[in-house]
């Protein structure tokens, strides 16, 4: 049974596609989507400057890349590895075409903690879907050593 192989991704999750479970956030939680989203379209990167929870400018390039598909009002953001969250952002656009996060971006960056000098990764699969990889000030993902808790006291003294 060499042929198909596509349904084993490699993760441990234990997910197949055989039984169809109820999800708790939305739909597309338990599709195959939390694993590989499907072909990257654009990607980027944000550092955050001033205050993260207010307006954030999007890179103009990416600004042009979505115009063809009539300038979203808003966009989905999800964290990297969980498909069940998911953040509804509305954009704003000003007279010379640059692209904002705007109504809903609080919420993300509230619930990530983010902070003046975090490194954002948004990968664009399209559709609307934006995925955001979060590193802090220490350069390193934050979903890796320490996702929303206070855990740094390993060498601190």
């Amino acid at each position: 049974m060499a042929g198909r192989g596509g349904g084993r991704r490699g993760r441990g999750r234990g997910r197949g596609r055989a039984a169809r479970s109820p999800s708790p956030a939305t739909p597309s939680a338990s599709s195959p989507e939390m694993d590989v989203e499907g072909p990257v379209l654009f990607e980027f990167v944000l550092v955050l400057k001033g205050d993260p929870r207010g307006i954030q400018r999007l890179p103009d390039p990416f600004a042009v890349y979505v115009a063809g598909d009539d300038r979203p009002g808003t966009l989905h953001l999800r964290e990297a590895s969980s498909g069940f969250y998911r953040w509804i952002v509305d954009m704003i656009y000003d007279g010379r075409g640059k692209m904002y996060l705007h109504i809903g971006w609080e919420k993300f960056a509230r619930h990530h903690r983010l902070e003046a000098g975090f490194i954002l990764l948004f990968t664009y699969y399209g559709d609307r879907d934006l995925s955001v990889k979060v590193f802090d000030e220490t350069r390193c993902r934050r979903d890796n050593h320490d996702n929303h808790g206070d855990s740094t006291d390993e060498e601190d003294d």
